[in-house]
């Protein structure tokens, strides 16, 4: 068994609920602040970190229309990076970005967060800025972040470490923590604690799915995803 699979139906309050029930009261909360992009977005994995700091060099003006295109192979060339993301992903992890308190840099956008979903992330968590929003929202990629921005990475931010213990949103991110996401917001499940965490989280899970299930039957209401506790139920009791 592969612990997240523990967490495939859970929401973000049962597994709050199950640290709070455990004692780990406010631990793993990301900010409010940081959110997802697009309302129905969630995702579970073990987190892939990355570290960021806000650039001490400027970038230079470029005189060729063709070189304003590749203003970010110029930078790199130049100031490479010593992080090679797309090596560390693993197929359904989470992508965690600290960046460093950075002003307004868009370091996370349309084309290079649809390239970490295709390379097997399940979705992005950052403490910083998302920009060309429409077009990830329009893509449906799963990026989480504290705001909108515009600016891109030259001489704004440079990477510095990868699949390193981080902060991200007040909390602490690790390496093959579990992180998740929906529209509730982020939590970081440290990875000795999530078996635990998810056995207690799919209880509240199924009493609050039998309640509403209840109140839905009284209220006449039709039956949507969110109360179908047989296929949940089936889905956990393979784990038992």
């Amino acid at each position: 068994m592969n612990v997240v699979d523990l967490y495939k139906y859970l929401r973000v309050v049962d597994v709050a609920d199950a640290m709070d029930g455990i004692g780990y009261f406010d631990i793993g909360l990301m900010s409010p602040e940081i959110r997802p992009l697009w309302s129905g977005m969630k995702f579970w994995g073990p987190a892939v970190t990355l570290r960021c700091v806000p650039s001490n060099r400027p970038m230079w003006k470029l005189e060729t229309t063709e070189d304003i295109v590749r203003d970010h192979a110029h930078w790199y060339a130049k100031y490479p990076s010593p992080v090679h993301l797309r090596e560390l992903i693993t197929p359904g992890c989470v992508i965690v970005t600290d960046t460093g308190e950075s002003k307004e840099v868009g370091y996370w956008g349309s084309n290079n967060s649809l390239a970490m979903i295709a390379a097997g992330a399940v979705g992005i968590v950052t403490d910083g800025y998302c920009r060309d929003t429409y077009e990830v929202c329009l893509q449906k990629t799963p990026v989480a972040c504290r705001k909108r921005g515009r600016t891109i990475i030259p001489g704004r931010i440079m990477e510095v470490e990868a699949n390193t213990v981080i902060a991200c949103g007040g909390a602490q991110v690790r390496p093959g923590d579990i992180v998740g996401c929906d529209d509730d917001g982020v939590i970081v499940v440290p990875s000795d604690l999530a078996e635990e965490v998810a056995r207690h989280a799919i209880a509240i899970l199924l009493a609050d799915m039998r309640g509403r299930r209840r109140l839905y039957e009284r209220l006449g209401l039709p039956m949507d995803e969110t109360v179908d506790v047989e296929k949940v139920e089936a889905y956990y009791a393979q784990f038992k």
